[in-house]
């Protein structure tokens, strides 16, 4: 499950994942920045996940180029063990700033 949240004073767009983020999320996940506007910053919160796949990793990507490439400014938050070692494994700690 996707849901987003839109902070127009801050600018901030807020995603958050609960469940597997793998294919089966990408619709919900590209509507919800694809659809908001005014977006300067973005917090995926991957408290919530169970799972994670190559699938997800593009779609991080996605949002990613979507919001500026390497001029985005986006954080993973909240990301457990293994989710933060499959981030690191794919060297995207270089390209996110990931939290726990």
């Amino acid at each position: 499950m996707v849901e987003s949240f839109f902070n127009k004073k801050s600018g901030c767009l807020t995603i958050r994942i609960e469940g597997r983020f793998d294919y089966s999320c990408h619709k919900t996940f590209k509507e919800a920045f694809m659809n908001t506007v005014g977006v300067t910053s973005c917090d995926v919160d991957l408290s919530r996940v169970t799972y994670l796949d190559s699938s997800a990793l593009g779609m991080l990507l996605l949002l990613r180029d979507y919001t500026g490439g390497d001029k985005a400014n986006i954080r993973l938050i909240h990301a457990n063990d293994a989710a933060t070692d499959i981030l690191k494994i794919a060297n995207f700690h270089r390209l996110f700033v990931i939290t726990e």
